[in-house]
């Protein structure tokens, strides 16, 4: 299945798409084969599986967990360059936009290219752009880089510009895991109205409601992960509320 275009001609058609994020040191096989169930019944577009930390070198498992109890296309949303593996069906490839660090800019993408190069995973070229969501995030420590400020929405229009005029494939509007204040819908319009390509919008979405505004705001995938881990029923209300759209 090609992802990207799947992104771009539903993004032409005005159709949104629904991400459930799996983070695989959060979860169990049972718990995760559950998930699944629920993510099929509700017709989720994406899963996607990564994590900032991994911390019991599961992420192999997780994946050939899901390829083989869910037909959803998986899209590796990778924390380092050791989230690669083949059965998964693409990979974001992450470029840290929004900071200053050259590793997380270009520097890891070096050493995992020819190992991409390799593979058969179809790999989407992404804008990532982190925003200050009221917390210090894992990722923001992580990559050891400054948030753009949640209120400084035309920092992020720029920013997003300048991905897609590098010649990016999406953009990617992340508060960060657990985020205590999601992006807002002011700073997605504004992305919106300033990019042409795709823009995914995750973190800190915990209600249908606010995944609707961010599709009205220009939103083409909202991706939802923490809220999921709490309550798993908020699959298929989110779900429902983003193909309404």
């Amino acid at each position: 299945m090609d992802i990207y275009n799947k992104l771009t001609d539903c993004k032409k058609q005005g159709k949104k798409l629904f991400a459930v994020l799996i983070d695989p040191d959060k979860i169990n096989v049972d718990s995760l084969k559950k998930s699944l169930r629920k993510c099929e019944d509700a017709k989720v577009d994406f899963i996607f599986v990564g994590g900032s930390l991994l911390t019991d070198n599961i992420f192999d498992a997780c994946i050939f967990t899901i390829k083989r109890n869910c037909s959803i296309p998986v899209v590796i949303f990778p924390g380092n360059i050791m989230q690669i593996n083949k059965e998964a069906d693409a990979i974001l490839f992450l470029s840290l936009i929004s900071g200053r660090n050259a590793d997380m800019l270009i520097g890891k993408h070096v050493i995992a290219a020819p190992i991409l190069k390799k593979s058969k995973l179809e790999i989407i070229p992404t804008g990532y752009m982190l925003i200050e969501s009221g917390k210090l995030t894992t990722a923001a420590y992580i990559s050891n880089t400054i948030p753009i400020p949640h209120d400084k929405d035309d920092i992020a229009s720029c920013t997003a510009i300048a991905g897609e005029m590098l010649g990016l494939k999406t953009i990617f509007l992340d508060g960060g895991s657990g985020a205590y204040n999601p992006v807002s819908t002011e700073m997605i319009s504004m992305v919106s109205n300033m990019v042409n390509i795709p823009i995914i919008v995750g973190g800190g979405i915990k209600t249908p409601e606010k995944a609707l505004l961010d599709c009205k705001a220009g939103a083409d995938v909202i991706v939802v992960g923490n809220a999921i881990e709490k309550n798993s029923n908020l699959i298929k209300k989110i779900s429902t509320a983003i193909h309404s759209f």
